[in-house]
């Protein structure tokens, strides 16, 4: 039986699973949420995630959400298939896990916010909010910085090879470079190399058509 990956690819940490499939070369079925008519807030969908949100891994007996913890899942599970996501030797498997932390709790809380508010929220019909712009802008060019400086001494976050530190970056940062707001990145001359490299990717090709617009996500 396949995994099935529960979701819409629009959605950036659906994609974050999908990517992490894809370089795995794994097998899967992309069960449609629409996000649109709140189906991910349906009893049905609650059983699965009670928090309500995409994505949803079921793989046989066993259901995950939090799309990080489904990547390290699928990388662990399928180690030894398609691009080592995770290292197998223990420092450089911690060094993944340290740029990854870095990820979850400096790249993308800025990010996220810079996109909800100029690609979500109107959307919504709304107007977005400039200081939360502005002010996560700034967070976000203070990563961006560390991450210059580090990419200026290894290819990728975590060393010479691609890994989930890397990946985990993907599909935010895809959205943020449609914004006007790309310069942050291309004003970086090793941040806007690494991005180049991530988006030539075969996985995040075979991703990207689905990435359209940004709903809320976890």
């Amino acid at each position: 039986m396949v995994m099935k990956v529960y979701g819409d690819g629009m959605s950036a940490c659906v994609a974050r699973v999908l990517l992490c499939l894809h370089e795995k070369e794994t097998e899967f079925e992309l069960v449609p949420v629409d996000l649109f008519a709140c189906h991910h807030k349906l009893p049905s969908f609650l059983s699965m995630n009670p928090f309500g949100q995409v994505p949803v891994l079921q793989d046989e007996d066993l259901t995950l959400f939090e799309s990080r913890a489904i990547t390290a899942y699928i990388a662990e599970k399928h180690k030894d298939k398609g691009t080592d996501l995770t290292r197998h030797a223990d420092k450089e498997a911690a060094i993944v896990k340290l740029w990854s932390e870095v990820e979850s709790h400096h790249f993308n809380p800025a990010i996220s916010a810079v996109i909800h508010q100029l690609i979500v929220v109107p959307l919504q019909g709304k107007t977005p909010d400039a200081a939360i712009v502005e002010e996560n802008l700034e967070k976000l060019g203070k990563v961006l910085d560390v991450y210059e400086e580090k990419l200026g001494k290894t290819k990728y976050l975590a060393g010479d090879s691609y890994t989930l530190a890397d990946l985990h970056h993907v599909p935010y940062t895809y959205y943020f470079m449609k914004t006007g707001h790309a310069g942050l990145v291309n004003d970086r001359p090793n941040v806007k190399a690494w991005w180049e490299d991530l988006c030539s990717r075969p996985a995040f090709l075979k991703v990207s058509p689905g990435l359209t617009v940004a709903p809320a996500t976890n």
